[in-house]
């Protein structure tokens, strides 16, 4: 049964796949026949060519422009084939999986420079922290993740799942969860959710990546109401978070729902750009990056769509985000089949692989010791200078009262006849 249905959803990814290669060379051709009768026109090889029919020279906007058509048709078919090449990878997914178990921190740094793993700040837990908008679908995915290394398959969810976003609070408090569970590997960290003002999000990313983030800690923004604040800081307990272990993050999850972003795909009004300004805005921030590797994005909510609604929303996020939509864009939907088992485990694998590549190295022993000494000359010369200001002060002071002195000591005896 299982074989059965894993030769149908081949089929029908093959079907969509011809379907959208049809639909993408219809456009295509209907676009260059408009440029035929605007006196465009093209040859053999699709190159276009101004002026007239036969002419040898192109211009340089149509040279362009068909270097790019090209290129978008190129990335089309590579998504469409990360479809494909699933099924044909089935059969690693358990020894996938045992990487991720097996995953130790700093497991996968590279020697780079002559430098080895004791040359580097390791961390006991690798820390990766997800991010996004409002019924993303971040809580669903660490679910999701959970359950691809759960030994149980009875085990009730661990996230908090909104069910109605529009009136749920969501997540106001950071949510720590080890993968798999009772391992101290590598952690996901739920969060508060992104919101309209891209500032907004800067701040409270800033916040996490510089201080670190802790399980159970309330997250609450500047611009949130006072009737919010109430209620959030009802929910939280005074000793939730003080005996949890604040943790540096390591790496960043960026989710988005797949139907919102095809939405305002298709949109083009005030709330659309709006839209598009912050999702760009907030993951172009530098404390979502380390060094040059950007987060990863992954888009939910596949299941309710085709497989060529599924490619577009990569490849328009790719050209959004400025990253490569086949290799750094994970598309995740809700369903259970192994195919998104290994598409999970594909994108943990990449997350922990650059965690480990930007891992910190190690303050040396001389290095402490220069900046104590620096430190205690800073603060020795700081102690100098309050002294001699204390110096200067006691003798301004004794000067003062030898000069009152002076003044006071008149004989009035001598001067009496004055009065």
């Amino acid at each position: 049964m299982n074989s059965l249905n894993h030769h149908l959803f081949n089929l029908q990814l093959y079907l969509e796949s011809l379907i959208s290669l049809w639909a993408f060379n219809w456009v295509r051709d209907a676009n260059l026949k408009m440029k035929v009768d605007q006196g465009t026109v093209v040859n053999r090889e699709n190159v276009f060519v101004s002026g007239e029919l036969g002419s040898d020279k192109t211009s340089p906007a149509s040279r362009d422009y068909e270097v790019d058509q090209r290129r978008k048709s190129a990335v089309f078919m590579q998504v469409l084939q990360s479809y494909d090449q699933l099924s044909t990878r089935i059969g690693s997914l358990r020894e996938a999986k045992n990487r991720i178990s097996s995953y130790t921190p700093g497991a996968w740094i590279e020697n780079i420079g002559a430098m080895k793993l004791n040359a580097y700040d390791v961390p006991k837990t690798t820390s990766l922290i997800l991010v996004g908008p409002k019924g993303s679908g971040k809580s669903s995915l660490i679910n999701k993740i959970s359950k691809v290394f759960e030994d149980d398959k009875f085990a009730s969810e661990r996230a908090q799942v909104t069910y109605n976003s529009s009136v749920g609070d969501g997540t106001y408090f950071l949510q720590e969860y080890m993968i798999p569970r009772g391992s101290n590997s590598f952690c996901l960290y739920d969060t508060r959710s992104l919101v309209d003002n891209a500032s907004d999000n800067v701040k409270m990313i800033r916040q996490w990546i510089t201080y670190g983030v802790r399980h159970g800690e309330l997250v609450i923004r500047k611009s949130d109401s006072s009737s919010l604040r109430n209620r959030m800081k009802c929910k939280a307990r005074k000793d939730d978070c003080e005996a949890s272990e604040r943790r540096m993050v390591n790496f960043v999850i960026f989710v988005l729902n797949g139907l919102e972003v095809l939405k305002f795909m298709e949109g083009d009004g005030d709330a659309e750009q709006q839209y598009t300004q912050m999702i760009r805005a907030t993951f172009s921030s530098p404390y979502l990056s380390f060094k040059d590797d950007k987060p990863v994005v992954v888009v939910t909510h596949g299941d309710m769509l085709s497989i060529n609604d599924r490619a577009r929303i990569r490849i328009y996020l790719g050209e959004l985000l400025g990253i490569p939509p086949a290799k750094q864009i994970f598309d995740i939907p809700e369903s259970c089949e192994p195919e998104n088992e290994l598409v999970i485990v594909d994108m943990l694998r990449y997350c922990l692989e650059h965690a480990d590549r930007n891992l910190p190295r190690k303050i040396s022993a001389k290095t402490k010791i220069i900046g104590l000494a620096s430190e205690s000359s800073t603060h020795l010369l700081t102690i100098i200078m309050i002294l001699i200001l204390l110096t200067l002060l006691k003798i301004l002071q004794n000067h003062t009262c030898h000069a009152s002195k002076s003044d006071s000591g008149v004989d009035w005896h001598s001067v009496r006849h004055i009065w």
